[in-house]
């Protein structure tokens, strides 16, 4: 049988193109989270890796109070989020995404593949990292080791990170998230995306390994805050879990 020279074109140019795209993905996502991905099975058991289920939360809904209610807890996580999770995996079963393997590797591309897919993967994956996030309040809630001597190098302080980070979820326009990332040169920033975008997807402006994701869809704060904001950003720091935050630097530093 003759080889078909368009087909052979065809074959090397997407050759090309999934060898790009690798390369491209090692650089930004750091290759201990590569490796992880790459590794994983369907039955994830890696903290930072993350599959097409959705996780039981780590704590009961009343947990975060009175930062966070129980009622926004239970409608965000048994609502909002379940029906990512599975609106994630209708359309992945449609278009043909191999569910067995980590969600993460899937991002690299994801401006190549349907709005849904885009929007319930991003969607997914936001609030996985975001209840893992979160614990109960604790006095001075603030990080230490290496994680804090990184913030206190790139922002000044502590308190000048909060600021700059607040400010981020704040100043989003419309739905969307605030997140500190650890760049591929190993520099810290924070930054915003809109809707359910996230700094691993290949649309975002600022792309890296996502540490630390605040929601500020209206979801996430309307019944207790209402139109505040604000008042749910500066209440949220003292249930974040700078334990699990400071894991994931750690990974994404090796």
């Amino acid at each position: 049988m003759k080889s078909n020279p368009q087909s052979r074109r065809a074959f090397l140019l997407n050759g090309t193109k999934a060898s790009l795209a690798f390369s491209i993905g090692s650089t930004v996502i750091g290759s201990s989270l590569l490796t992880s991905c790459k590794t994983a099975s369907k039955n994830i058991a890696n903290p930072f890796v993350t599959g097409f289920e959705q996780k039981p939360l780590p704590y009961d809904y009343k947990t975060l109070e009175p930062y966070i209610d129980a009622q926004t807890m239970e409608i965000h996580y048994t609502k909002h989020a379940a029906a990512y999770t599975k609106n994630l995996n209708d359309a992945a079963i449609a278009e043909g995404i191999d569910r067995s393997k980590p969600l993460e590797q899937i991002f690299g591309g994801i401006s190549r593949m349907s709005e849904k897919l885009r929007n319930n993967a991003g969607g997914h994956y936001n609030h996985e990292l975001f209840w893992q996030s979160m614990r109960a309040s604790r006095s001075d809630n603030k990080p230490g080791g290496s994680l804090a001597s990184a913030l206190e190098s790139k922002f000044g302080s502590f308190a000048n990170f909060k600021s700059v980070f607040s400010e981020a979820g704040k100043n989003r326009f419309g739905s969307g998230w605030a997140w500190l990332v650890l760049m591929g040169d190993k520099q810290l920033i924070v930054t915003s995306t809109p809707n359910q975008d996230n700094p691993l997807m290949d649309v975002a402006g600022t792309r890296g390994i996502p540490l630390l994701g605040l929601d500020v869809w209206e979801h996430a704060y309307y019944l207790k805050y209402q139109n505040k904001r604000a008042d749910y950003i500066d209440n949220w720091w003292n249930v974040v879990n700078w334990e699990y935050i400071q894991q994931r630097f750690d990974m994404a530093m090796k």
